[in-house]
């Protein structure tokens, strides 16, 4: 049986997240000119509004999804969605990610069913339209450092293969099978292990693609909610933005737009990168490689590929073969925009930071800005983790303090004798504060030399102070010893879990149960962190 209990706290005072995000979430006036609507009702009905306006392909959408999911079981859920999203009422929340090996961290889960609880609400509040939550796998990433690991048990379990190229488009390998062995090894022994590893096992088989296996693995977990999985890798998809890379192609106009905006954002936030002047990749087979435009002429250069092209045969290239042009993260969310008939996009802080930098993008191709929707985090404690916080004298939401702040707070509490100085302190800076009036009198010059005196005195106190501190806290190694444990295993490498762990050992533990635990607690557009206590054996 599983039970759990939650509480919520404020983003912010977890210490985790950016000021751009704390101040976005607080609609701080600095930051509203950088996106089009507010994270809430009223903003996604705008949203509708505008999407309204905009001509989104939606037999073509339709059409690739069914040849997408054409041999995969569709449940009765998804094959109604994507049927709906050729109607014109028909709206999509969307969250994107790439496809990391076996969904790579825990936030993978947590995004996705965050879509899934944004559409299922909107349906229930807005009754003049239809929600559809989807997952766009960015395949097209090239990054296997980042999207080739994962964690389990606190293993780092590592992809070492010699591909190369738009992860998506690489391919289930013996090196791959071998990681897979090593997860089975970690679970195998738990309720829902042996469960895990063959969905794991049916989805990566050795020959098929990254993108391939993860949209099976996601379908299988999601699909009963009615998740729509795109790929977007695709030719006909991309013919849809054909416009939008042939802009790019000749004036080279994101870069401009969002240096302009980065120099307008930097006074207050720190920014992201700006990209490059010409804002796509070059895909080919196993390669994806930058565009480069030469500063005199019309030449276009694919260095790596050791490829030229002059203005013509580059514009002919792209009618040709659409499928060849990459957008990078400048040009991704407005080509996803332009395929998906989209209200609003759920991310991580770091997603959001980059889309507050392209407003002006989207604006000068005319496609519709959605809301940004801070996606759900949730800090997941077993109920043994959560009675060692107890029994140590903190709530839950205390963790994210450092450990040096909670052992002083622990000293303090239990420690039988006085370890602050604060009245002491204050006596010294009124015996000071006296001394330079005495002194004033006599001769104006002398009280900068008593601030002077009083300053060191201070300051030896503070010492003091700490030294009383340190000298205490050894006297209680075991609380120290148990709290270091604790937080090691709460925040990782003092990350947020969310960021580290894979979801593979939760699952074994409890099953599609799990998944379930962590829709029903998601929340909308209610933006909190959620500390999510999970009791039971998982049977």
């Amino acid at each position: 049986m599983m039970k759990s209990t939650s509480l919520h706290v404020p983003y912010g005072s977890t210490g985790y997240f950016s000021r751009t995000v704390s101040d976005y979430l607080h609609r701080e006036p600095a930051l509203s000119p950088f996106y089009r609507h507010q994270p809430d009702l009223e903003g996604i009905k705008a949203a509708i509004a505008a999407r309204k306006n905009f001509a989104t392909p939606r037999t073509l959408l339709k059409e690739v999804l069914l040849s997408q999911y054409e041999g995969l079981p569709v449940s009765g859920e998804l094959a109604k969605n994507i049927g709906l999203l050729e109607n014109e009422n028909t709206f999509t929340i969307t969250t994107a990610h790439q496809p990391n090996i076996f969904t790579g961290p825990l936030y993978f889960i947590y995004k996705i069913l965050h879509a899934v609880k944004l559409a299922a609400e909107l349906n229930e509040q807005i009754s003049d339209a239809r929600f559809v939550p989807v997952y766009y796998m960015g395949s097209e990433d090239a990054d296997l450092e980042e999207l080739g690991y994962i964690n389990v048990g606190g293993q780092k379990l590592v992809w070492e293969t010699k591909q190369t190229g738009a992860v998506g488009r690489m391919k289930v390998d013996k090196a791959l099978i071998k990681i897979l062995n090593a997860i089975h090894g970690q679970v195998g022994v738990l309720p829902h292990g042996e469960e895990l590893i063959s969905l794991l096992q049916q989805c990566y088989t050795e020959g098929k693609t990254i993108q391939q296996a993860t949209l099976e693995l996601v379908n299988a977990l999601f699909g009963s909610y009615g998740l729509v999985v795109l790929i977007p890798d695709h030719a006909r998809l991309k013919t849809a933005f054909h416009d939008v890379v042939k802009k790019e192609l000749e004036e080279g106009f994101s870069h401009r737009l969002v240096a302009d905006t980065i120099d307008r954002l930097k006074s207050n936030y720190k920014v992201q990168a700006g990209g490059r002047d010409i804002n796509l990749f070059y895909l080919l087979d196993d390669k994806r490689e930058r565009i480069e435009k030469e500063a005199q002429g019309d030449k276009y250069d694919v260095k790596a590929l050791d490829l030229s092209f002059s203005k013509e045969e580059i514009l002919q290239e792209l009618q040709q073969h659409p499928e060849r042009f990459s957008a990078n993260v400048i040009l991704r969310g407005a080509f996803q925009e332009t395929v998906l008939p989209d209200v609003a996009f759920i991310g991580g802080g770091g997603e959001l930071a980059y889309w507050l930098e392209l407003k002006d993008v989207f604006d000068a191709v005319n496609v519709p800005y959605p809301v940004l929707v801070l996606r759900n985090s949730f800090l997941l404690l077993s109920e043994e983790q959560l009675h060692k916080t107890e029994s140590l004298g903190f709530t839950p939401d205390e963790l994210f303090q450092s450990e040096h702040e909670l052992m002083n707070r622990l000293v303090g509490r239990h420690s039988d004798h006085q370890l602050q100085l604060t009245d002491e302190i204050s006596e010294a800076e009124n015996y000071y504060h006296k001394l330079a009036g005495l002194a004033g009198k006599i001769d104006a010059t002398l009280v900068p030399h008593v601030k002077a005196l009083q300053e060191k005195a201070i300051s030896r106190l503070q010492e003091l102070e700490k030294k009383m501190l340190r000298a205490e806290k050894t006297k209680f190694d075991t609380q120290q010893r148990q709290l270091q444990t604790l937080r090691a295993q709460v925040f990782p490498g003092n990350n947020l879990q969310e960021r580290v762990e894979n979801m593979a050992l939760w699952y074994a533990k409890y099953g599609r149960s799990w998944l379930n635990l962590i829709l029903d607690q998601s929340e909308g557009l209610r933006q909190e962190f959620t500390i999510l206590t999970v009791a039971g054996n998982g049977k």
